[in-house]
């Protein structure tokens, strides 16, 4: 799956970061950034409703490729371009996380733990 694939399936808009077309293996729901750190591996899209500068880093950090904000958050201009810097993209949907992991997992986007990378 792209990016672009998310971001229709989601309904999202891109808040940042073009390159739309880069693959996305496993995503990951999650508001607390420790369970990021200690669970997600390979290319990865986290979604999350927490908006602050530590998902930046830790998706940076998890070499993730894509952040999806939930609930129509929306990031700081400094999240933005810390995002840029990193080359991850970041979308905004107004789906709620239960609702956006479930139409990705649908859809064929599988959590890590099912990858056999």
């Amino acid at each position: 799956m792209t990016i672009r694939d998310i971001k229709e399936l989601l309904d999202a808009d891109v808040i940042c970061c073009k390159d739309l077309d880069k693959d996305v293996l496993s995503a990951c729901g999650s508001d607390m950034m420790s369970d990021v750190l200690a669970f997600v591996k390979h290319q990865a899209v986290l979604l999350t409703g927490l908006v602050n500068a530590q998902v930046i880093r830790t998706a940076e950090m998890m070499d993730m490729v894509c952040i999806v904000f939930v609930r129509s958050k929306a990031p700081t201009i400094d999240m933005i371009e810390l995002a840029q810097e990193s080359g991850i993209a970041i979308l905004t949907t107004s789906k709620r996380m239960y609702e956006a992991c479930g139409v990705l997992y649908a859809n064929g986007l599988k959590g890590n733990g099912e990858l056999n990378v």
